[in-house]
């Protein structure tokens, strides 16, 4: 016999098996020795009163009945002599995309501008230490994407382009806690993502796919309305009427390289703001209702959103007992972003916070048309890198000066890596951003007793939040609008927002290629 229950509990009862195991059994109407197998399949902490609760959704086996639905196994096909796509970026698109052709006996042959993970964590060590960014390998560009040195949420709004659930098995299948399976919000960890990108590309490698870093794309084949391949800084060429575009929304070159080729743009809606950090204690005393969070109960996080003058206001990619890192791409830019260890034992607490920028705020830069919303981005980049002090250094001020408009004397110990400067943030974000910034922080003071503090400090800039750049696409057969063969996904093509929604499109991409090539 099979069943299923919900069991509310305490966070002590909720981390103690054989009270789960007894309350199981109890609902389910039979004694707990006659449960052969009992497992977790939903787990979410609900803290909306003082009283905090633990929800879980368990199945129970008993009968001697225990065949739990196994995870399906990845089983590659032998493509090292079959038929080729070449995948331009090894972010969660790109290798997901890889991973499905495999199965469906394609060879993929991805091509990435940065290095591989142990020479990343190097690069990224240097932006620190030195204040030095190689262009091609930093925490965006290299093996496993931007996603490789990040929190690793797997949590996604969206279920209606894929299977979300096949990409989550496929991270257990390569090294993830099976946690992740039930998990309300699911994430990996930036101490655990490496390793697990390295056991994928063992995946392709062993399957025959082709796996090359350090190259980058430099130009797009395009004949007659087709793809025909791509060619690489050190002028190799690689030929194949398919080519999966998954690049990521920092590869801003890439936008010119198909600009110069005829690939149609638009611009798509994106945000930009801040990171805020608060000790991690604070949050948790705000969010546990003045409790710390004790043994049982996980880091606190937080989701605000707000409309101020007909814009959102929100807190975006928050990453409790996390750190925040440098992301720019490019020397003259300050870029910050957050991460967090799987364990989420880090004493800060850091999210953007951020605000919807629309075509009126860069008006400006309208003359170069559907770039206009990427050049207001780099402007403010290259403004946080002069107020910074013209080095990776970031600008910060404390929350509570910055909604104040007023200049911060000192500044408290922060976890971004490089350091910080004082700048009246206030002063010199633009209007769009700033004012609107000030009044929903005000507000989440109002929503959070105790958020607005000058404990907490505001650091500039969180601007890539997504890609200010779309390359539409055909809806059903995914590939661009005007360019056969050419399968714009992800992040940087402006379809997806996160690890998992990528993985899935890249997914879909590559479904959409063996259909054309087997129909």
């Amino acid at each position: 016999m099979v069943k299923q229950v919900q069991i509310n509990l305490n966070p002590e009862a909720a981390s103690d098996d054989n009270a789960v195991r007894k309350i199981a059994a109890s609902l389910a109407g039979i004694n707990p020795q006659d449960i052969s197998l009992l497992r977790v399949i939903k787990r979410s902490v609900d803290a909306r009163k003082k009283n905090i609760r633990v929800n879980l959704t368990v199945e129970i086996f008993s009968g001697g009945d225990s065949e739990v639905k196994e995870i399906v196994p990845f089983k590659p096909v032998d493509v090292s002599l079959k038929r080729e796509v070449i995948i331009v970026g090894a972010g969660p698109a790109g290798l997901f995309a890889a991973l499905r052709l495999i199965e469906l006996g394609i060879r993929p042959i991805i091509i990435e501008r940065g290095r591989d993970i142990l020479s990343r964590k190097k690069d990224i060590a240097r932006i620190s230490r030195e204040q030095v960014i190689d262009p091609d390998s930093n925490y965006c560009f290299g093996e496993g994407g931007a996603g490789t040195f990040s929190d690793g949420k797997l949590y996604t709004r969206s279920k209606k382009r894929g299977d979300n659930t096949r990409v989550l098995e496929l991270f257990c299948l390569h090294g993830a806690n099976e946690n992740i399976l039930y998990e309300a919000h699911p994430h990996l960890g930036t101490d655990k993502l490496p390793a697990i990108i390295s056991n994928v590309r063992k995946s392709i490698l062993d399957a025959g796919g082709l796996f090359l870093l350090g190259k980058k794309v430099t130009d797009l084949i395009i004949e007659g309305g087709a793809v025909k391949g791509v060619v690489t800084s050190d002028n190799e060429t690689f030929l194949s009427p398919y080519v999966i575009l998954a690049t990521g929304h920092s590869a801003r070159d890439v936008y010119d390289i198909c600009h110069k080729r005829g690939v149609e743009l638009e611009m798509k809606p994106f945000a930009m703001g801040v990171r805020v950090e608060h000790p991690q204690e604070l949050i948790d005393k705000i969010q546990y209702h003045g409790n710390s969070r004790g043994e049982f109960l996980p880091a606190a996080a937080y989701n605000l959103v707000k409309q101020v003058d007909g814009r959102g206001v929100y807190s975006f990619c928050m990453c409790p007992g996390g750190f925040i890192v440098p992301a720019a791409t490019s020397q003259e830019e300050v870029v910050v972003n957050g991460m967090s260890p799987s364990g989420r034992n880090s004493p800060y607490a850091n999210s953007g916070i951020v605000v919807e920028i629309r075509p009126e705020d860069f008006i400006k830069y309208s003359n170069t048309g559907e770039m206009a919303g990427l050049e207001f981005q780099k402007e403010l980049e290259h403004e946080a890198w002069k107020n910074g002090g013209h080095t990776q250094r970031a600008p910060a001020q404390r929350l509570a000066d910055f909604v104040a408009g007023t200049a911060s004397a000192s500044l408290p110990k922060v976890s971004y890596f490089p350091g910080v400067t004082q700048s009246p943030l206030h002063s010199w974000l633009p209007k769009a951003i700033g004012r609107r910034l000030r009044d929903g922080l005000r507000l989440f003071g109002q929503m959070m007793n105790g958020y607005l503090t000058n404990e907490a400090v505001v650091l500039g800039v969180e601007s890539r939040t997504s890609s200010p750049v779309r390359i539409p696409r055909d809806p059903e057969r995914l590939d661009h609008v005007r360019v056969r063969g050419l399968y714009p996904c992800g992040e940087g093509s402006g379809y997806a927002g996160g690890i998992v929604s990528s993985a899935v499109d890249g997914t879909r991409a590559a479904e959409a290629i063996a259909r054309e090539i087997t129909p």
